[in-house]
């Protein structure tokens, strides 16, 4: 049966609210395996990263797989001494999500994160010979991409991004600091006024984007619930589910019905579009069509 990935929480989260959504999680969420650790921006580590260890073994105590996801952009000195030191770390599995971590990671059994632009069967199969067990898809790519590296790695488990915002780049400069008039030096860390990420609208008033610190991010919602039977023939053994400020449980047990055969995409669709109220969903790009399109599944 497909598995269930949650990723690492993108946005910045106060710290009760971080501690409090990962203890549901380890209580409550059927999902296979946690992503932990910061990814968009090295300012926000000392929020959360004194109580990663104890969540860690919280997680492994309710039955989650557990790993540790790098920044996805390493730009400062003190970024790749943390990264380094991430990587050699030996008691938790390790997600790069650059390609200067799995580098430091390579000949040790890794997973490789949706950051890393894995776009053809030539780039798995390498990352694979050096010791990716596990790659989690960059969001923008088609079924037929995807058949493509599923076949040239057949050993690697590949995800596919399923739900939440789609991450589309990141940026040595802060976009969501510089909206509120700061700069990222002194960012006052404006970006958890926005949990979910800030929208950015056209000048006619259409959703477009979403910013969220350093990176930009989708405005719809990737839900990839009708796709899954596809994708599962395909070769894809997992989905990732991108945590956003919604009932990330219930999103889970949604997932799981779906994949399990309890419900089908239509019925899982319509639970998921209850537990996020007003969002958009989108999935083109899985079928080759513009990405922050709808497309009806059949």
């Amino acid at each position: 049966m497909m598995r269930l990935t949650l990723g690492p929480v993108l946005y910045l989260w106060d710290t009760d609210t971080w501690l409090d959504f990962y203890r549901r999680i380890a209580d409550e969420a059927d999902v296979n395996t946690v992503v932990l650790g910061e990814v968009v921006c090295s300012k926000r580590r000392h929020f959360h990263e004194q109580h990663l260890p104890a969540m860690v073994e919280r997680l492994r105590r309710a039955g989650k797989a557990v790993r540790l996801a790098s920044l996805a952009l390493i730009t400062l000195s003190r970024e790749q001494r943390s990264t380094h030191d991430l990587t050699q770390r030996d008691d938790v599995e390790i997600e790069a999500n650059d390609i200067a971590a799995h580098h430091t990671v390579a000949g040790r059994r890794h997973a490789i994160g949706p950051f890393v632009n894995v776009y053809n069967a030539a780039t798995a199969k390498v990352l694979a010979w050096r010791g990716a067990a596990s790659i989690c898809l960059p969001p923008e790519l088609p079924a037929a991409s995807i058949a493509g590296i599923a076949a040239a790695v057949p050993d690697v488990e590949l995800e596919v991004f399923a739900f939440g915002r789609a991450p589309l780049a990141i940026s040595v400069r802060c976009a969501h600091a510089r909206r509120k008039g700061l700069t990222k030096d002194n960012c006052r860390f404006v970006c958890g006024e926005e949990p979910d990420g800030l929208l950015v609208e056209t000048l006619d008033r259409q959703p477009f984007l979403a910013l969220n610190g350093v990176q930009t991010m989708s405005s719809t919602y990737s839900s990839l619930l009708g796709e899954l039977s596809p994708l599962s023939k395909l070769g894809v053994g997992a989905m990732r589910l991108s945590p956003q400020r919604c009932d990330m449980v219930a999103v889970a047990d949604t997932f799981r019905a779906a994949v399990s055969g309890r419900l089908s995409g239509a019925e899982a669709q319509g639970r998921l579009a209850e537990l996020c109220p007003g969002v958009t969903f989108s999935n083109g790009a899985i079928h080759g069509q513009a990405g922050y399109l709808n497309v009806p599944a059949g």
